[in-house]
């Protein structure tokens, strides 16, 4: 039913919401010795939870390590300019995201009202 109102919105809406989760941590992670950070290849991920797949397992199966352009020291590749850029760009298209769904919900109400 979800898929059936929501279209691809739903999914997107999901994966987005996780890849969020994943970025901030990376940035949490910056000054953590040793951390590798991790991102999600969205469109793979995108097209696994719509070919059925849930949305925590397209998520884990599509998560993969960033490569890094300046490798610290203490083996750390969080680059702090990129994760910060990543971040706002998935933010950006979750706010997107949610404003479509949100229209879509205030579609649905107001037919259901009869307006």
């Amino acid at each position: 039913m979800n898929e059936q109102i929501f279209g691809i919105h739903a999914a997107a809406l999901e994966l987005r919401s996780q890849r969020m989760g994943l970025l901030a941590s990376n940035i949490a992670n910056a000054a953590t010795p040793g951390y590798k950070a991790r991102d999600i290849d969205f469109a793979a991920a995108l097209n696994d939870r719509l070919g059925g797949m849930g949305a925590d397992a397209s998520a884990a199966a599509n998560t993969l390590y960033r490569q890094s352009v300046m490798p610290a020291l203490d083996g750390n590749t969080v680059e702090l300019g990129n994760e910060q850029v990543a971040f706002t760009e998935n933010a950006v298209a979750y706010s997107a995201t949610l404003s479509f769904v949100q229209g879509k919900v205030n579609t649905i109400t107001r037919a259901l009202k009869g307006e």
